[in-house]
């Protein structure tokens, strides 16, 4: 038998990469979110508690005689209100804490985004840096860094803190990059801003699961506890190669168009601020952070990850271009 293990949000892209690897491991898996459980879940003996990560007594029903927690849950939208964003990100990251600690969990880790350390610049070979609130760009990577700093600042003796930020999570069952770039190439929207040849890291779905895994089994080492890991493939790749090659393995038309990053930029403000005021649902089609992505270049040294978490990806990037072929070639054309 394996730990008890918790997953706040084992519905999301990252929580349920995390699920699954964690069930193949043998350990018993336990999914805080606020849904029901889809058919895979089941299927895996996934047991699965309905609730909020902002409400302690079903954090503490989850936790109840867990080992350790993942904790995955967050509102991951460019867009909308800050209180919002806080409320889920920061005050539901302390609850997730205060909650696990008082049942005894001895281990957390807490999935973050590289982007609470961004503000702007080119990032090349980029070691994970602290998070900084005050230069994070937009609500949800202010919010990302805020709860990140709280989480590693509960790191004690017998509780053991560590958090992972998996950059660019993409692959088969990835209902938020992939769709989006696979929905917007179909519609003849997706574009590529500026160059296209900014290098960017990636992570295929599967490793950012396996290295949540490994790095919740090595939350109490010494060179673990207390500290924030980038997790990618460390694969760099160009913006270009990395919307043509999943657009292609849809079967979708690759993109062509190219627009100036300022243009984007400003549209991408414009947008912003629209959404804003009428209080629209989702998001924009271009807003100025996702702009930035696309016209600068973001990877990461991970030698410093692999040696501490003892964990390297599984699935490179040609095999998973390969797997989401194959994937869109069997569910049919209207998937």
């Amino acid at each position: 038998m394996g730990d008890r293990i918790v997953v706040t949000g084992g519905t999301g892209v990252v929580g349920s990469a995390a699920v699954r690897a964690l069930r193949a491991q043998g350990d018993h898996v336990v999914s805080l979110q606020r849904g029901e459980a889809p058919p895979w879940m089941s299927d895996l003996g996934v047991e699965v508690v309905r609730g909020d990560v902002t409400d302690a007594d079903a954090v503490a029903r989850a936790a109840a005689g867990a080992d350790g927690v993942i904790h995955a849950a967050a509102r991951v939208e460019i867009t909308g209100p800050w209180a919002e964003f806080e409320r889920v990100n920061v005050h539901g990251t302390r609850t997730v804490l205060d909650t696990a600690r008082a049942c005894g969990v001895r281990r957390v880790v807490v999935v973050s985004s590289p982007s609470v350390a961004h503000a702007g610049r080119a990032l090349v070979g980029a070691a994970a840096e602290p998070a900084d609130a005050q230069r994070a760009r937009g609500n949800y990577s202010r919010s990302k860094a805020m709860a990140e700093t709280l989480a590693l600042d509960c790191d004690a003796e017998g509780f053991a803190v560590a958090a992972v930020r998996p950059h660019l999570v993409w692959g088969v069952g990835d209902t938020q990059l992939t769709a989006r770039i696979i929905a917007r190439a179909r519609a003849g929207r997706l574009v590529i801003v500026g160059s296209g040849a900014a290098l960017i890291d990636t992570t295929y779905i599967d490793n950012a699961g396996t290295a949540l895994a490994a790095a919740l089994a090595r939350a109490g080492d010494a060179d673990v506890r207390g500290r924030a890991f980038v997790v990618s493939n460390g694969e760099p790749r160009t913006v270009t190669e990395m919307l043509t090659r999943i657009a292609r393995a849809a079967g979708a038309p690759e993109p062509r168009r190219h627009v100036p990053y300022p243009v984007a930029r400003a549209a991408g403000l414009a947008l912003e601020s629209v959404w804003e005021r009428t209080d629209r649902a989702g998001e924009p089609p271009i807003t100025a952070f996702l702009a930035e992505q696309l016209a600068t270049a973001h990877w990461f040294d991970q030698r410093t990850t692999r040696q501490a978490l003892d964990w390297c990806p599984e699935v490179s990037l040609d095999e998973g271009f390969a797997r989401l072929e194959a994937h869109y070639a069997g569910a049919g054309s209207n998937c």
